[in-house]
């Protein structure tokens, strides 16, 4: 069960980390149809600049369409769950990816969706993701195909769900593991982190943040749970911060 996060802390020696969807923008019926409005790109270009760059936002979303999206904002960027990252300064790192199921699975569910209407494949290197948020009658079928491939290739890939979406995700995909290695580099190191996720993968990341005597925050209802504090809406989540930037000096 978690608690409702305190509504002021010693926010300027925070490490910071968002999830995207379903945390700072509502989840909408095709990842494509995601925009980032105005007041969150305020709210994270303040923030970006009162944590001193200790701002990163992870993300299952390719690390292309997280640049797209926070375009032209300097933030620390993980993509793929962290097995894309690009540094406010630009650096870019990439895990290396050793499959040689990544075109069959490619291929296969590219087919399945071309067969299933309204469902959505997102080939994203790392990691495959089916959506069926438009076509809930095909809902049984996706998890039908995802769990016979999971089966096949358990040894690489992990099988997850989201909301209303299935995915494979490579082992280099993993957000504890993208914090841990920000946590280790400047200018995360030697604070206190901050994870704020609504989903299945977010739970990757805090038992990390926990381990640091941190503040894992889960979004809205979770009967199970890794986090130790909740908001329970996007517009908690937005509000909360938005407290937190007036609490800080410019």
């Amino acid at each position: 069960m978690q608690t409702p996060l305190p509504s002021a802390l010693a926010f300027s020696n925070i490490a910071l980390f968002l999830d995207f969807d379903g945390t700072l923008v509502p989840i909408a019926s095709h990842p494509d149809a995601v925009t980032l409005p105005h007041r969150q790109r305020r709210l994270l270009s303040k923030l970006q600049t009162q944590l001193k760059g200790a701002l990163a936002v992870i993300s299952g979303r390719r690390l292309a369409d997280l640049e797209r999206l926070t375009a032209p904002l300097p933030l620390t960027l993980a993509g793929c769950h962290g097995a894309q990252r690009r540094d406010s300064d630009g650096t870019r790192h990439t895990e290396r990816l050793e499959s040689e199921a990544t075109a069959y699975l490619g291929a296969v569910l590219a087919e399945f969706s071309q067969q299933h209407p309204g469902t959505v494949f997102e080939d994203k290197t790392y990691a495959f993701a089916l959506h069926y948020r438009q076509a809930p009658q095909h809902e049984r079928a996706c998890r039908d195909t995802m769990t016979r491939l999971w089966q096949a290739y358990r040894d690489t890939y992990q099988l997850t769900e989201g909301k209303c979406l299935l995915e494979l995700r490579h082992h280099t995909c993993h957000k504890g593991r993208a914090v841990q290695r920000l946590l280790d580099t400047p200018p995360f190191r030697r604070r206190i982190p901050l994870f704020i996720g609504d989903d299945r993968t977010d739970e990757d990341a805090f038992p990390v943040v926990n381990a640091h005597g941190g503040f894992s925050v889960r979004v809205g209802e979770a009967a199970q749970s890794q986090a130790t504090y909740r908001l329970d809406s996007i517009e908690e989540v937005l509000s909360w911060l938005e407290r937190q930037t007036r609490s800080m000096s410019p």
